[in-house]
């Protein structure tokens, strides 16, 4: 029998290619998104690509009624909720700036509620969707999991304070398995062109500006910077293909099933080599041929230099590693653009 789990924030962009993996691997996700940055077009084209029907729940993890009506209901179908894949979040570092109560509220409470339905429920295994931006400022480079943490936005102490309250728990309950992912830059999208990053406002990132510049809904990119102790000048940046971030999700979650992991993880996930704003531009236009007219612009308040990953962690204990290029980011990245200039 497959086993079920709960994927909070399945909708969005890393949760949904994520989904493809999981079902690739037997799994059964159960969706829980509240679609406040998603759309629900996403569940009729991971249709088209994978041919299931995913089961979709309209709520929030702050709606402990709800959660423990999905787990309950599980349990009495004989199809028990095995563990939760927790990517419901705001993710916006400068939105976290301008209102980092709502950030607090939804990424923190938010995941408390969910652990608390968790615990009453007897569910035992969760993976978190963390980020890189715990570390704040680097000491070293690349970052391993030991480095200090210090966050330098709302965002990323949400992620850190979530990290907390993970190992805490662990302590409490010597049974409870919780692994914490911390991302780097996921770019690109499925190879299909169906699904990808589908920002609401303008993108705060660098790849989708980039892909919504080249398919002229954006008159040019910002390059926020030249003069930083790099390469060319311009921020440096781990970035990897969303794909094989979802694949590391799977791999997470076969690691907590195959090996009864219990305790606290956390794990990068990057590629571990850096690649800078102009480097990505430059990819960009070869691999599709098209031109990306682009602004210098003074650099950007808490910006860092240069960010990438060591790796090896999750190579040894996952047996993860990346295995896309940043071609194969630049070309799926904008197969889905261009193929959906709007979005879903």
């Amino acid at each position: 029998m497959s086993l079920h789990y709960l994927v909070t924030g399945g909708a969005g962009y890393i949760g949904s290619h994520t989904l493809i993996e999981m079902l690739q691997a037997g799994y059964t996700p159960v969706v829980l998104d509240n679609f406040s940055n998603s759309s629900h077009q996403v569940f009729e084209r991971l249709k088209t690509i994978t041919g299931a029907n995913i089961k979709v729940i309209n709520g929030d993890i702050r709606d402990r009624k709800l959660l423990d009506s999905i787990f309950a209901e599980h349990a009495a179908q004989n199809t028990p909720i095995q563990g939760v894949i927790h990517f419901a979040a705001l993710k916006a570092v400068g939105d976290s700036v301008k209102r980092p109560l709502e950030y607090y509220e939804n990424n923190v409470a938010g995941t408390i509620t969910l652990l608390q339905a968790m615990q009453d429920a007897g569910v035992q295994r969760i993976v978190f969707s963390s980020s890189a931006t715990v570390y704040g400022e680097p000491e070293f480079l690349p970052y391993t999991e030991s480095h200090c943490i210090a966050a330098t936005n709302p965002y990323g102490w949400t992620k850190a304070q979530v990290e907390q309250i993970l190992q805490d728990t662990c302590v409490a309950n010597k049974n409870f398995s919780a692994i914490a992912l911390r991302y780097f830059n996921p770019i690109g999208a499925h190879e299909s062109g169906l699904i990808g990053e589908n920002p609401r406002d303008i993108p705060n990132n660098l790849f989708p500006f980039i892909t919504q510049v080249a398919v002229g809904r954006l008159e040019k990119l910002n390059v926020f910077g030249n003069d930083y102790d790099t390469v060319d000048g311009t921020g440096v940046r781990d970035y990897l293909h969303v794909s094989d971030l979802a694949q590391g999700h799977v791999k997470a979650v076969n690691y907590v099933n195959e090996s009864a992991h219990s305790g606290f993880t956390a794990i990068n996930l990057g590629t571990g080599t850096g690649t800078s704003v102009l480097q990505m531009i430059s990819a960009f236009e070869r691999v599709n041929n098209i031109k990306v007219p682009y602004a210098i612009q003074a650099r950007r308040e808490g910006d860092i230099a240069a960010a990438w990953a060591n790796p090896e962690l999750a190579e040894s204990l996952l047996g993860w590693k990346t295995t896309r290029s940043i071609d194969d980011m630049c070309r799926d990245g904008w197969n889905w653009q261009s193929r959906n200039p709007e979005g879903y």
